[in-house]
């Protein structure tokens, strides 16, 4: 295997001791849940033997090339990322193709490069399918007069993820939306017309401003279908500006996705109909048990070959069940499985 001139003989000893160094590379500090993950793995991979070398890319594309190639050269025996932007990663998986270093994408999927060999994941298609129906519940959508008006917002157009989710969604709410039960005032569709750059919640507010202004001077809004919780407290602050959530103007039904405390704080405030949660401690035992079958040279438990085409090759994959949480279940979800403290959620 590759080793950078200079690694350290203190180093080597450090590493030989272990099972391995396993490289991790993250987007960003930004959002609650990829704090999450990179601690939940850090921890299990840790406890399992393994020393871990842990980046966060600041949601900057050329600082995670930076940082991969780094790690390649430091010598890890596998890698497991979480692309910023799935298709610009090449370049440094072929340097760790060409040190025989195994790759993991870890929960958005690496594009157009035939040097990923496993993902690990959730459901995405299925978050979405989620998400469409709990806003139809919050909705009441069998007994409510209609047409009700709703909003659609997508993720980010760089992350694979965002396009499962709107898709998911749509397979349930297209329907409805051509039978005239749903209307999209703003006829806004596509990903790319309602995706949002880097998951920003400021970028979802300022979309909800210019859609309330534009779209609902004289009618209200009924629902938002919010792929994630940051784009949700974005959607929420818009609306809460121009007097939902007061008076007779009750707060639209909004999803989300990730389970984060200010997020959960919010559905038991009202301002908030639902999230999807996915245990990140799953999620880490999952791709910990891939690199031990990797390193052993066994073949990783994988339960899907058809869903995960990268644009040059089908990336075998483990994927995980997602949980919808409401205000009627969070506490047996979040408290009881101990992801969360009830401090932490007053």
């Amino acid at each position: 295997m590759a080793m950078a001139l200079g690694f350290s003989f203190s180093s080597s000893l450090t590493q030989a001791a272990s099972k391995g160094m396993v490289g991790i590379a993250m987007p960003s500090k930004v959002l609650a849940r990829w704090v999450n993950d990179g601690d939940n793995m850090v921890k299990q991979f840790q406890a399992a033997g393994y020393e871990t070398d842990i980046q966060y890319a600041g949601d900057d594309v050329a600082t995670q090339l930076r940082q991969i190639e780094t790690m390649v050269l430091k010598g890890v025996n596998v890698l497991v990322i979480a692309s910023i932007d799935g298709s610009a990663l090449s370049s440094a998986l072929q340097l760790a193709a060409d040190s025989d270093i195994k790759v993991i994408a870890y929960d958005r999927l690496i594009r157009d490069s035939a040097n990923v060999d496993y993902y690990a994941t959730f459901d995405n298609y299925q978050v979405g399918v989620y998400q469409a129906n709990s806003l139809l519940k919050g909705l009441d959508i069998e007994n409510a007069k209609g047409p009700l008006n709703i909003e659609v917002f997508g993720g980010s157009p760089d992350d694979n993820n965002a396009y499962f989710f709107y898709n998911g969604a749509m397979s349930v709410l297209q329907p409805l939306i051509d039978e005239g039960k749903l209307v999209v005032p703003s006829g806004q569709f596509g990903m790319d017309k309602v995706g949002t750059l880097f998951w920003d919640g400021a970028t979802a507010q300022a979309r909800m401003d210019n859609l309330l202004s534009a779209f609902y001077t004289d009618k209200k809004v009924d629902g938002v279908l919010s792929p994630n919780d940051s784009l949700a407290i974005g959607v929420i602050s818009s609306l809460k500006g121009v007097g939902y959530g007061s008076g007779d103007m009750p707060m639209p039904i909004i999803t989300g996705q990730d389970a984060e405390i200010a997020n959960i704080k919010a559905m038991q405030k009202g301002e908030q109909y639902s999230t999807i949660f996915k245990d990140t401690r799953d999620l880490a035992a999952v791709t910990v048990k891939m690199v031990d079958a990797i390193l052993k040279g066994e073949q990783p438990e994988i339960n899907d070959t058809e869903t995960y085409d990268n644009g040059i090759k089908v990336v075998p994959s483990y994927l995980l069940k997602p949980i919808a949480v409401t205000k009627d279940n969070w506490k047996e979800i979040l408290l009881d499985s101990g992801y969360y403290t009830a401090d932490q959620l007053k």
